[in-house]
């Protein structure tokens, strides 16, 4: 694997943190007893092409700073420690996961029975641990550049007693909308194009209210089915937008999309 230059970070902000000059990631933990950090070169990569252990922690985050890591890079955490679930402890380092904090989440799960922490059919249940490696089937974390240009847009600072709110479902509201051009239907951009915002103000609306728009994923069970989670209420990430609600990307253009 490749090597990496690690210098000791910092416990704050969790999460993936761009500051210019390099990225700093912070994971809290309280019962780990190893963290590791992996880098993917891409989303096709089905495993990560470097490994760093985590040596430093502050009371229960553990820390470090990567000088040359940059927006757009996917990562995950190993994380070891006990496997107990009969006292709520499920570590497992043969399974990839996701930062908790990330601002961008790309890909999607591959359901097979390696994505499970246990062995599956196992007559002890949950209770006896799977150790194959699940990194190629399932979704990564995304480093971004946070910053973006608002161009001077502020709050209307219209009053909530004078307010109609309007509720509405990201790519259910434009998806079939012949008005909107069809390579944005069903998008965050095509909540912001010019016939959406024409109709809501010809309705009276004043602010729009959205369906879970955080990273959900669509459940086994569904997806055994043929179905999809439709309504977004099976989140994996509550601060990294939906990225198939994005037009424009998975590698944090979703997130500058939601902010447009």
């Amino acid at each position: 694997m490749t090597s990496v230059r690690t210098w000791l970070g910092f416990p704050y902000p969790l999460g993936a943190t761009w500051i210019g000059n390099g990225v700093n990631f912070a994971l809290f933990s309280e019962h780990a007893t190893g963290v590791e950090l992996c880098l993917f070169e891409d989303r096709e990569a089905t495993e990560e092409n470097v490994r760093i252990p985590i040596t430093e922690r502050t009371d229960q985050v553990w820390h470090v700073f990567l000088p040359d890591v940059r927006p757009g890079q996917l990562y995950g955490f190993r994380v070891s420690g006990p496997y107990d679930p009969e006292h709520g402890l499920r570590f497992n380092s043969s399974k990839l996961l996701l930062d908790p904090y990330a601002k961008a989440i790309a890909g999607e799960v591959n359901w097979s029975d390696e994505m499970f922490g246990y062995v599956v059919g196992d007559k002890k249940e949950d209770l006896t641990q799977d150790f194959r490696d699940d990194a190629w089937g399932v979704p990564k974390s995304v480093v971004i550049d946070t910053a973006f240009d608002w161009q001077g847009d502020r709050r209307p600072g219209i009053p909530l007693h004078t307010s109609v709110i309007y509720e509405a479902h990201v790519k259910g509201f434009t998806k079939l909308w012949q008005d909107v051009p069809e390579e944005l239907r069903g998008t965050y951009a095509a909540l912001g194009s010019a016939p959406a915002i024409d109709y809501l103000k010809k309705l009276g609306v004043t602010a729009i209210e959205l369906l879970p728009v955080h990273t959900h994923i669509d459940d086994k069970g569904l997806v055994d089915r043929g179905l999809t989670n439709y309504w977004g209420y099976n989140t994996i990430g509550f601060f990294a937008p939906h990225a198939q609600y994005s037009g424009s990307g998975q590698l944090g253009q979703q997130v500058s999309e939601f902010k447009s």
